[in-house]
């Protein structure tokens, strides 16, 4: 099988690939159902990625190499189109691509909030003290790109369902200062207005919470489909394993069955808001 054309710097690297795909099905004589079957993947999988909805993700463009016979091609063009990013680090576009195309997301936020349900003024904060030597512009940028990743809330026709269960540390911790603060949770209770938004605060007074770590679980049509952690060494990890997913799932009812339900949930919030007042 002959090497795909090199990317000359597509503004859209998943449709993009997704084009290649397509092509590579096409040429093999292959229906999506046959493909997906050769792949180990699923129908609406392949339908995804071919539609560039989603970034296909490296286990996927690795199937692709060994079901075209290309050892390393798909895959080198894969991580390419991923390094553009649209602004992002390469290890956060998979994310991106799955965060744009998802039905759900549901968040366990214990160090920040996750930053879909930010203010401005609180990334801004996040990332002034994430990198400090960066310019204020370079911050700008930074900020904006993650501001821009919140229409995915109002989408039209098909709004993002979320679901994020806080850590009440996250709330009481003072990121900027005590105005970023206040403007943060009043943000949150507003959100909380929208009937695709649920959010749930997991008291300190639970104890030891099911899980120390922050992480994400995407839907896909309804489904979870892959889940989302960061490491302070190696940026963040999509991992789509059947076996991951499965336990996220598990880790997420037993935080929402510490947290508060939601009416709760928010009368702490506006608690922790008043107390940050004071």
């Amino acid at each position: 099988m002959s090497e795909p054309p090199e990317a000359a710097g597509p503004r859209d690297g998943a449709a993009y690939f997704g084009e290649e795909v397509r092509a590579l099905r096409e040429t093999l004589g292959r229906s999506q159902e046959q493909f997906a079957v050769e792949l180990h993947y699923t129908q609406s999988q392949v339908s995804k990625v071919e539609s560039g909805c989603a970034l296909a993700s490296e286990p996927f463009a690795m199937a692709m190499d060994r079901v075209a016979g290309t050892p390393g091609v798909y895959r080198r063009l894969r991580n390419k189109l991923a390094k553009q990013g649209r602004g992002h680090p390469a290890w956060f576009v998979p994310y991106i691509a799955l965060e744009e195309s998802a039905s759900a997301v549901t968040d366990y936020s214990c160090t920040f909030l996750m930053g879909l349900v930010q203010t401005e003024a609180y990334a801004k904060a996040v990332m002034h003290a994430a990198f400090p030597r960066e310019s204020d512009e370079q911050i700008h940028s930074r900020v904006e790109l993650r501001m821009r990743r919140q229409t995915v809330l109002n989408r039209e026709g098909s709004p993002l369902a979320l679901w994020v269960i806080i850590h009440e540390a996250v709330l009481r911790n003072i990121v900027g200062d005590v105005s970023v603060m206040v403007g943060q949770l009043a943000h949150l209770v507003e959100l909380a207005r929208s009937p695709h938004v649920t959010l749930q605060v997991l008291p300190s007074k639970s104890g030891a919470a099911p899980s120390h770590l922050p992480f994400t679980l995407l839907e896909l049509d309804g489904k979870p489909h892959a889940v989302y952690a960061e490491t302070p060494t190696n940026g963040g990890q999509v991992d789509e394993s059947p076996t991951a997913v499965a336990s996220a799932v598990r880790m997420l009812d037993r935080l929402r069955m510490a947290a508060l339900p939601e009416r709760e949930s928010l009368a702490l919030i506006r608690k922790i808001m008043e107390d940050h007042q004071r």
